[in-house]
């Protein structure tokens, strides 16, 4: 007979959950016997070994948990089984679920609003999951139980029956801004007022935002992460001072942005703007953007996004007051998101016939290596046509 559900109850983040010995894993049907590799005696503890592996990097360590955890309370609340007695089955009957979690009452936030961890608000979804964030979900589960397999917590993983699709070339990207649409957004910008020197400061950090996004390529969270003190200048072989921003960019790895002529003569308005001298000084600790005010701590991910998904439903509603065939011009950019300029920027630069190898190290897509003369010679190449062909002409 199939395990009773549990009652209606309060979800707790992982942090706070406390198992009974029936649902903590200790005697899962899927454990597996003999020697660990890991020091877990339960469930828990084993998620926790997995999450540790990843704690150095924010963006990573938040959403494996946040789909670890997804799991590990549809698995107790919904089935009263521990993660561990998971099986195929219930793995088909969890990716019904997220495409459309229900009693949302009980699994979905109000309002789709985001709450902190510690609220009594806080649920785990905050609506169904797109198809693109389910499969996101179940390669990241997939990653866990696999992981606990290697690490002698599980027998098997309750995935890997799933069926395999055919290899397949990759969609071409389509998340991204045409020209004019772009051109759309970057004079809703120039738009914004500019009484007062509150207005002025929300308009330069929204220029200087849409700018690092655009010309540099960057994520939402390199943008967070790095500081002003990455950029530095060095000499070409020509003896041509450059520009450059380092960037620590996902899976921890380094890569070289060409600050184009451009980009740093963005950076400098936006310094002078914020009373700071024109260029940064080495290891300068000053976040690439920075809050309103006097504040000079990092922006979150989350308040960056915001700010980008402001500024393109600002530029939405002006197109939509435009009427007709408007709307549907608005509508994309309402889906739009800070990750669309880097998919933008990509699209732009290969579109304008900048090698796709050049287009490939400015997005980081593979790493960088400046050892050898050579390759430091084509870097100054990659520098000198990004300049060229890719420039946002504010």
């Amino acid at each position: 007979m199939p395990t009773t559900p549990l009652a209606p109850r309060p979800l707790d983040t992982l942090n706070a959950l406390d198992l009974p010995a029936n649902l903590d894993g200790r005697d899962g049907i899927n454990r597996a016997p003999g020697r660990m590799q890991i020091a877990a005696s339960n469930d828990l503890d084993a998620v926790r070994a997995w999450l540790a592996r990843v704690a150095d990097s924010k963006a990573t360590f938040e959403n494996y948990r946040k789909e670890a955890e997804r799991l590990l309370l549809w698995s107790i609340v919904q089935l009263g089984k521990p993660l561990s007695s998971l099986t195929h089955e219930d793995m088909l009957a969890y990716q019904r679920f997220i495409a459309d979690p229900q009693p949302a009452s009980r699994w979905v936030a109000g309002g789709g609003r985001k709450h902190p961890r510690d609220d009594p608000r806080w649920r785990p979804f905050y609506g169904p999951l797109a198809p693109t964030s389910q499969r996101q979900a179940m390669v990241i589960l997939n990653a866990l139980f696999s992981w606990l397999v290697s690490a002698g917590y599980l027998a098997g993983n309750p995935l890997s029956l799933s069926r395999q699709r055919a290899r397949r070339a990759a969609p071409r990207i389509t998340r991204y801004l045409e020209r004019d649409l772009w051109n759309e957004v970057k004079a809703y910008v120039e738009k914004l007022p500019r009484d007062t020197a509150r207005e002025r400061e929300r308009h330069s950090r929204a220029r200087w935002l849409l700018t690092l996004l655009y010309l540099g390529g960057l994520r939402i969270s390199e943008v967070g992460a790095n500081t002003m003190g990455d950029f530095f200048a060095r000499r070409d072989a020509s003896g041509e001072e450059r520009w450059w921003l380092e960037v620590l960019g996902k899976g921890e790895r380094t890569r070289l942005v060409p600050a184009t002529a451009e980009l740093m003569t963005e950076l400098a308005r936006y310094r002078r703007e914020r009373e700071l001298p024109p260029l940064p000084s080495p290891r300068e600790e000053t976040p690439l953007v920075l809050p309103l005010g006097q504040q000079t701590k990092p922006l979150t991910r989350a308040a960056l996004h915001t700010i980008v998904k402001g500024i393109f439903a600002g530029a939405a509603a002006r197109l939509r007051e435009q009427g007709g065939e408007q709307a549907a011009r608005a509508a994309q950019l309402e889906r739009a998101s800070a990750h669309w300029l880097r998919h933008s920027a990509g699209s732009h630069m290969a579109d304008g016939e900048l090698d796709l190898r050049l287009v490939r190290d400015n997005l980081g897509h593979a790493s960088l290596t400046t050892t050898s003369l050579y390759l430091h010679s084509d870097d100054d190449r990659r520098h000198r046509e990004t300049e060229d062909k890719h420039r946002i002409d504010w």
